[in-house]
């Protein structure tokens, strides 16, 4: 039982749940993603005594998050868009030559089919896909989307490579957007890592519900998130093991410390050797660009049933996404772009997300679970994500879990 100093009911501040929480006894309040909460009693770092819908309870401090009046842009806008509107961001995308050479492909191949069709190009920054379309297609006429202030470069190269005649630029988000007709194709690279990290999605989904004519095709046209079992040596040697005794004195007392620190968030840009699977990865999530609605973004659940291979520590698990490409004539193939670690190397490598501490696994073990994308309540491009886990039990009480905020 968890006591509180004190529980008088002052006014409160309001406060929202920022992942689901569920009571384990009577002085515990639930509380689920986007709740409003009022919290009495600070009294304690990690427990604090709340109200919600007249009940009370303790409620753990880290899961909530203190509404405010001068609450930051949700969307994060001026730093979202102003990161776009430098060359950083685009060299390392344009330098990504299986994820631009990808997009070129399918326009390659798709070039007859494009012939007089027209494309909007959502989120072009510097207009390649759009150019790639103009020169390899001759369609009708291609919109480029950008919001940020690239677009105004984007225009000059437009110019540059004689594409203005079909070609158009415009600088406007997506929910602002004013076309001058509907559009047979919508392209977009709008992948973040784990697939939805910033959340451009939901600017494609609703270009696509006000822009796309009906039976238009989609680009990407279908995208599935992948995760494996997997081993990480080097990251829990740099990071955890590092402090056992350091130039020969004993700092395992910082271990704990480091735990919290280095394992709490996911690890952007790892790069997973294959011999470092445990198990054959498996698609948890997949999403269908025709069907999926903006509200199913909220909260997207994918199950995994995992058969250890070869013997080893299990650290963690990685993940990674692949985007597939329809062909605009029936029956035609299509094209994947695969960011795993069994492809080409792109700027999104893969994710890594660690154990509290790794775990001694054999050949035929069975690592089951779950992996829950939660999307944040309050910064609308961020997201937590939650792996519910066990092995060889399918005992509720082995369950183990753990839940990484990317970023907030």
């Amino acid at each position: 039982m968890i006591e509180s100093e004190s529980r008088d009911c002052n006014e409160g501040e309001e406060y929202v749940g920022l992942v689901d929480f569920v009571a384990e006894g009577d002085e515990q309040l639930s509380f689920s993603v986007g709740d409003r909460l009022l919290v009495h009693d600070r009294s304690s770092d990690v427990w604090w005594w709340a109200e919600m819908q007249g009940h009370f309870g303790y409620v753990p401090s880290s899961y909530l998050h203190q509404r405010t009046e001068d609450m930051e842009d949700a969307w994060q806008d001026d730093e979202y868009f102003g990161n776009y509107g430098t060359l950083r961001l685009h060299l390392e995308m344009l330098s990504d030559k299986p994820r631009t050479e990808t997009y070129r492909q399918v326009i390659l191949s798709n070039s007859a089919a494009l012939r007089e069709k027209v494309v909007l190009d959502l989120g072009c920054g510097t207009g390649v896909i759009s150019l790639f379309c103009a020169l390899l297609a001759k369609p009708a006429g291609v919109y480029a989307v950008e919001a940020s202030s690239m677009a105004e470069h984007t225009e000059e190269l437009v110019k540059q490579n004689g594409c203005d005649g079909v070609v158009t630029v415009f600088q406007e988000r997506a929910e602002n957007l004013t076309l001058p007709t509907k559009v047979d194709v919508l392209v977009s690279e709008w992948m973040g890592n784990c697939l939805l990290f910033e959340y451009m999605l939901e600017s494609v989904l609703l270009a696509r519900d006000r822009w796309l004519k009906k039976g238009g095709m989609m680009w990407p046209s279908s995208a599935c998130l992948t995760i494996v079992p997997c081993q990480a040596f080097s990251d829990y040697r740099q990071k955890v093991e590092f402090w056992e005794n350091p130039y020969g004195l004993n700092f395992s007392y910082l271990q704990s410390l480091a735990q919290k620190e280095f394992l709490s968030k996911p690890k952007f840009s790892h790069h997973l050797q294959p011999e470092d699977c445990l198990s054959t990865p498996a698609d948890v999530i997949t999403l269908d660009m025709v069907t999926i609605q903006v509200s199913d973004l909220e909260r997207l659940k994918g199950e995994f049933t995992f058969t250890v291979e070869k013997s080893g520590m299990f650290h963690g698990f990685t993940v990674w996404f692949s985007a597939h490409f329809q062909c605009l004539e029936e029956d035609g193939p299509s094209i994947e772009l695969n960011t795993g670690p069994y492809s080409e190397i792109t700027h999104w490598k893969q994710t890594l997300f660690m154990l509290d501490a790794p775990v001694s696994v054999e050949e035929g073990d069975i690592i089951a679970g779950s992996i829950r994308l939660q999307r944040n309540p309050i910064w609308r491009r961020h997201l937590s994500i939650t792996f519910l886990w066990n092995i060889n039990s399918t005992e509720v009480s082995t369950v183990k879990t753990k839940c990484f905020p990317m970023w907030r």
